[in-house]
């Protein structure tokens, strides 16, 4: 059976060389720019008929990636590829899962709905789902998911000897259970009170008994990082060393990142989901073995 056909939405470069590493992959070319006024050009550049293909793409500021995403795939299906798939290690509009108020639109479903309907598969790496059991809930496509929590605990137990693991609320409590037990590191979990998209209110235990312990935060999504910078504060106050930040997906808005560091934080550490200079856990591999599970041969 033929390579996959890999094409590229976005600046990947890590990711994309790990996956190329393996002889099942192949790059695609492609083109893809906008006009003076704005609006998309898209162009295939390789041969797809009968190809299995896939489109790597992650999906933070999604609004101006997806009409771009939709076109492709749909250029691809119409030159004849034999499936086109989705490899999002970031997939965006997770969090509106219900209608807080009324008339608001359930964004969750809705993107799911777009999604499944240009694409045969997805793979993506710990989607944010909180009143979703699973993402077949909303997905009508066969999928993937990677989890991360090995990584990070691994990179936890390479760099820092005497970790205490922090997670932001009691909603991520089993996510960092997860990592601190592998990491073989103690952990606590905060109160979190959001109150609206900036205003978050964080109360953390005592935790002076772990002066000597280098605190870890630990979340799924680094945004605008208000729960992070309030941590931070507490914990300076405190005397506790430098927190460093572990997240999964950086999306780092608001300058979050340089907020962070400027509050106290001795180190930003993200996957290469998202690529960010604070990247230093891959996901190649992973993402690699998902696919091999997906779309043997």
């Amino acid at each position: 059976m033929s390579a996959l056909l890999l094409f590229t939405l976005g600046d990947h470069p890590a990711l994309l060389a790990g996956l190329r590493a393996y002889a099942a992959v192949e790059s695609g070319r492609c083109e893809i720019r906008r006009f003076p006024d704005d609006e998309s050009y898209v162009r295939v550049l390789d041969d797809c008929r009968g190809r299995r293909t896939a489109i790597l793409c992650s999906l933070n500021q999604p609004d101006d990636r997806i009409l771009q995403l939709v076109f492709l795939a749909a250029t691809l299906r119409e030159l004849g590829a034999q499936s086109v798939g989705l490899i999002a290690p970031y997939l965006a509009y997770m969090r509106q899962d219900k209608r807080f108020h009324e008339g608001e639109a359930i964004t969750s479903r809705l993107f799911a709905a777009q999604l499944s309907a240009q694409f045969d598969w997805l793979i993506t790496v710990d989607p944010h789902l909180h009143r979703y059991r699973s993402l077949s809930e909303i997905y009508s496509i066969p999928h993937r998911l990677v989890h991360a929590a090995p990584l990070l605990s691994t990179w936890i137990q390479q760099h820092v000897e005497r970790p205490l693991l922090i997670g932001p609320d009691s909603e991520s409590a089993q996510w960092v259970e997860a990592v601190a037990h592998s990491a073989q590191a103690p952990f606590i979990v905060l109160d979190k009170i959001r109150s609206g998209d900036r205003d978050v209110m964080v109360s953390t235990p005592d935790v002076t008994r772990w002066s000597t312990h280098t605190p870890i935060l630990v979340d799924d999504i680094i945004s605008t990082g208000h729960t992070m910078l309030q941590t931070i504060a507490h914990l300076c106050g405190v005397g506790l060393p430098a927190p460093i930040c572990i997240g999964v997906h950086g999306l780092f808005a608001e300058q979050a990142d340089a907020r962070l560091i400027a509050a106290g934080a001795a180190r930003i550490v993200t996957t290469n989901s998202v690529p960010h200079a604070s990247n230093a856990i891959d996901l190649s591999a992973a993402l690699m073995a998902a696919l091999v599970d997906l779309e043997p041969g």
